[in-house]
């Protein structure tokens, strides 16, 4: 008698409201067709309403047997800190940084219910039960920069896995410095448009997303920044160069967010760049269901921010994209270059500063369609592959 194969659980940071790795979760789900799922996190959260899952906590997996799989993301690098932050109501971020300035280790603990320091990164001690512990496509470009018991705590949990691959070379290099053996895999959301067509179709047609595109003919451009980028003089050079752009193209801009988590954008920096646009046709697009933010950047002419799963759609859906960093981003490292440095071909544009905003649409807008085809293709091909490798050492 064959036995029954063992449930997946699907862990990652999909417990609050990131558009890439609430898109992990469906894509790891859909290519698990043969096996139960469930959907786990640092937190037990609804997020159906914005396309997510139901999301529970690993506590019910304690005394079962299950296999883990770690769906993606930029965990290696994610403290008990941040982690904690991100999963509280935005509104409410601000105040607990503040009065939690000098316990911050002490509050992620007692807020997450574990003394992990790196709580995103799961290893058998933590779910003794569990057959296999696996992780995909994951990052962490800041690892070695991190402070050493974070990077000790981590490098352990990756030696007592049973397979780990990552995104972006400078990950794996960085596991390799320490013993790591890591394969190369693409970010797993390339598979979005491929794996999920029909539902960024429907998406799309909907009355608010049809409403929007009526009212650019011409098309537009799909626009994201995240907070970090809100204060006023930034956003009035942003606004400068998007106008420049808009009216060198004749394109609309349309503002969304990647994320609602804190640290990730801000619906009102949003309103505040295109209070200061000139341009007649620049619209904020206010939906966080992560079905409508792929339908958006589907149907633009090109995707411009600093979400790296803005990119990785846009990638999907062979469109233009670039990302705009803050001028520190190009002297350390980070995961949008990264990625793009692992994945894209050569002279591909990768990422620009707020002053070159207008320069780099012109120059992104001005690839080759055939190119951008072949690159879609290619990371489907070389993503079902990683993937089927790593469901190999279930088996």
């Amino acid at each position: 008698m064959t036995a029954r194969p063992l449930p997946v659980v699907l862990f990652g940071a999909f417990d609050r409201h990131n558009f890439g790795d609430m898109l992990f979760a469906h894509v790891a789900a859909r290519l698990l067709t043969d096996r139960s799922v469930r959907f786990a996190g640092l937190a037990a959260r609804d997020l159906r309403a914005q396309g997510g899952h139901c999301v529970d906590t690993l506590r019910p997996w304690h005394e079962s047997a299950v296999d883990l799989l770690h769906v993606g993301g930029e965990i290696l690098a994610c403290d008990a800190w941040e982690a904690a932050v991100m999963l509280q109501a935005p509104e409410d971020a601000q105040r607990l940084i503040a009065l939690q300035r000098h316990d911050r280790f002490g509050w992620a603990q007692r807020v997450l219910g574990t003394r992990e320091r790196a709580p995103y990164v799961v290893s058998k001690h933590e779910l003794p039960c569990a057959a296999h512990v696996l992780f995909n496509a994951v990052g962490g470009v800041a690892l070695d920069v991190r402070d050493a018991a974070l990077r000790d705590e981590v490098l352990a949990k990756l030696a007592r896995a049973d397979d780990v691959s990552v995104r972006d070379l400078h990950t794996q290099t960085v596991l390799a410095n320490s013993g790591i053996n890591a394969r190369l895999a693409p970010d797993c959301a390339v598979l979005a448009a491929e794996l999920f067509g029909d539902t960024i179709r429907a998406h799309a047609n909907a009355a608010a997303l049809a409403r929007l595109r009526e009212a650019a003919p011409n098309g537009y451009l799909a626009v994201q920044l995240s907070a970090d980028f809100g204060d006023d003089a930034t956003l009035a050079r942003v606004a400068t160069q998007l106008d420049r752009a808009a009216d060198a193209h004749r394109l609309a801009v349309v503002l969304f967010r990647a994320g609602a988590a804190p640290w990730h954008d801000d619906l009102a920096c949003l309103e505040r760049m295109a209070a200061r646009m000139r341009t007649r046709h620049v619209h904020v697009f206010d939906s966080l269901n992560i079905w409508d933010i792929c339908a958006l950047i589907a149907h633009s002419r090109g995707f411009i921010g600093s979400s790296l799963h803005g990119r990785i759609v846009a990638m999907a859906h062979a469109l233009p994209r670039i990302n705009v960093l803050h001028d520190e981003d190009f002297s350390r490292p980070c995961k949008q270059v990264a990625f793009a440095q692992t994945w894209e071909d050569a002279g591909t544009p990768v990422a620009m500063r707020v002053s070159e905003i207008a320069d780099g649409i012109d120059v992104a807008l001005w690839a080759a369609p055939e190119r951008l085809k072949q690159t879609a293709t290619r990371l489907v091909t070389l993503c079902r592959a990683a993937f089927q490798t790593t469901l190999s050492r279930l088996r």
